[in-house]
Parts: C-alpha cells; structure tokens; sequence
C-alpha cells in the first residue's frame, strides 16, 4: 500500500510510484503511434473518407464506457475495503482476545495455556496471510509454533482453520478440567469464532473474483474504443489528435488496470493490502501482552508498506 505525503500540483505529474501508469505504458505508446500514423495518412489525403465523420459518436461511446469502467471500479474497490475491515477485525479480536486470555486464565496451571493460545493466534494470522498469497502456509508458521505442531500440520488442508480447532480445543480441555468457568468460556471462544468468519469472509473475496465475461467486455470495448478513436477524431483535431488520443487512452486504460489491481486486495502490488505490516504488529501487540522481545515494526520502503 502506498504511503506518502500529498505530493504537490507540480509532483503529481512526474509521480511513477504507486502510479499505474508503468503498467499501461505500451499500450498508450501503441494508440498514441496510432494516431500519429492516421494524422500523417490524413494530411498526406489518404484518409480523406473521414472528413466527414464526426467526433460525437465517440463521445456518446466514451461516456456509456466510462460507465460501466467506473462502476467496475466501484465494485471492485468495495472487494479491496471489505478486506481491509476484516483485516480490521482480526486485529481488534485478537488483541481482546490477549487481553481477557491473560485475565481469565489466571494461575500457573494456566501459564502454558496462556502462551499456547496466543502464540498460535499470531500463527494463525501468519498462515491466513500465506494461504491467502498461495504461499507455503508450513513456512510461514514455522518459528511460530512447536516442532510437535508443525508436523501435526503436515496433513492438514487448511492450516490458519486447524489452528483454531486446536485453541477451540485448549479451552474446552480448560473447562472440562475446571480451570474454566463456563460461563466464561463463550468469552474466549467468541474471539476464536470472530477469527474465524473473518478468515471465511477473506476466503470468499479470494476465491470469488468479478465475473469474468463482465471484465473481457470492457478489455475489448476500451481497447476498440481507442483504437478507433484516431479516425474519429483526426478530421477535427489534426495535429493535436495524438495528444488528446493518449490522455483518453491513459484514463481508459488506467481505469481498467486499477479494477484488476484492486480485484485482489491481497496480493503484492504496491496498491495491495500491507498484510505483512498487519501481522507485524498483531504479533507485537500479543508479544507484549506476553512480556517477550517485541520484533520491529515494518515502516514504508519508498513509500511502499508491506
């Protein structure tokens, strides 16, 4: 995620990072090369049919496009906060759950549970990150829990979910060996519950993305849409076509790569969620919760946290 001051009016013209123009850049020079062959075949009068055409159509195509590009825009933005406020979420759930850990499981009996059951909640948030990436969810955990743990998990298809059965279980030993009221217990594995409808709520952005027919029709309508906007503006524009050809391009075309970037909010471009900054400091919040050595915060790399 991009994390810088408001760049002023000059700045903004000359800003590349976090900007989605590195992505569109070939196809604007190839519609701007376009333009600048039919504005020569123009006023060398081998184009001299589109005299006669006019730039109203266009117009009229531009707008309905602009449409449908700013409500899958819309749409897709949507898919980016909704994951942003489960990310939210899960902190906010996991620092009560901490919290209430270390002042319901009161007494050396409960010591190690106490540890244990944080600790995995700090995995679980780790291999969440990973599964969402398709990343090794093993790899990811492997400082974070027991060798004992770690090859339990060998087997398991969905390791964050695994995690929580496994403090589900914690607690319920708990009560059932009356370290626990029962009335208190709900408490606790409230917390697991939260943990887990948001682990659910990121599975289905990531396994459920915009239709695809929806989004090859509108690649192939701006796509068309600039390739023949050239001729329809070149009998009133001229020169200047190549210039205004390229600006409608870089907004049709950004607008159309912002939507794919932003369909996968965790993934690792630069306007993607900062998961790995998210973790970090969950994981330093249960730390410190548990009095051990706290790791250093991510920060901003070129504006750039993750």
């Amino acid at each position: 995620m991009i994390v810088r001051p408001r760049p002023g009016a000059l700045q903004l013209f000359f800003i590349l990072r976090g900007s989605i123009l590195p992505q569109i850049a070939l196809k604007i020079a190839f519609i701007s090369l376009l333009a600048c062959v039919v504005v020569a075949c123009y006023e060398n009068g081998l184009l001299n049919s589109l005299k006669g055409l006019s730039a109203p159509p266009f117009s009229l195509l531009g707008v309905a496009l602009s449409v449908f590009l700013g409500f899958r825009n819309s749409t897709c933005y949507d898919r980016w906060w909704e994951a942003r406020k489960q990310w939210g979420e899960l902190i906010i759930q996991t620092r009560s759950l901490a919290r209430e850990s270390q002042a319901l499981l009161v007494g050396e009996q409960n010591a190690a549970l106490r540890e244990r059951l944080l600790k995995r909640s700090i995995a679980f948030a780790y291999a969440l990150v990973a599964q969402l990436r398709h990343e090794d969810t093993l790899a990811a955990i492997r400082e974070r829990v027991s060798a004992e743990e770690l090859a339990r998990l060998q087997t398991r298809r969905n390791v964050p979910d695994s995690l929580l059965y496994w403090m589900h279980q914690d607690l319920a030993a708990c009560v059932q060996e009356g370290r626990l009221s029962d009335i208190l217990y709900p408490r606790l594995a409230g917390h697991l519950d939260a943990l887990g409808a948001s682990q659910a709520i990121c599975e289905r952005i990531k396994n459920t993305p915009t239709p695809f027919a929806y989004s090859l029709l509108l690649h192939r309508t701006a796509w068309l849409f600039c390739l023949l906007l050239p001729f329809g503006l070149v009998s009133s524009l001229q020169l200047l076509t190549p210039i205004v050809v390229a600006i409608i391009a870089y907004t049709f075309f950004g607008l159309d790569a912002l939507g794919d970037e932003l369909e996968d909010p965790f993934g690792l471009a630069d306007n993607d969620l900062p998961l790995n900054a998210l973790v970090r400091s969950l994981e330093r919040d249960v730390l410190e919760v548990l009095g051990e050595p706290l790791p250093e915060p991510l920060l901003p790399r070129r504006y750039v946290l993750n």
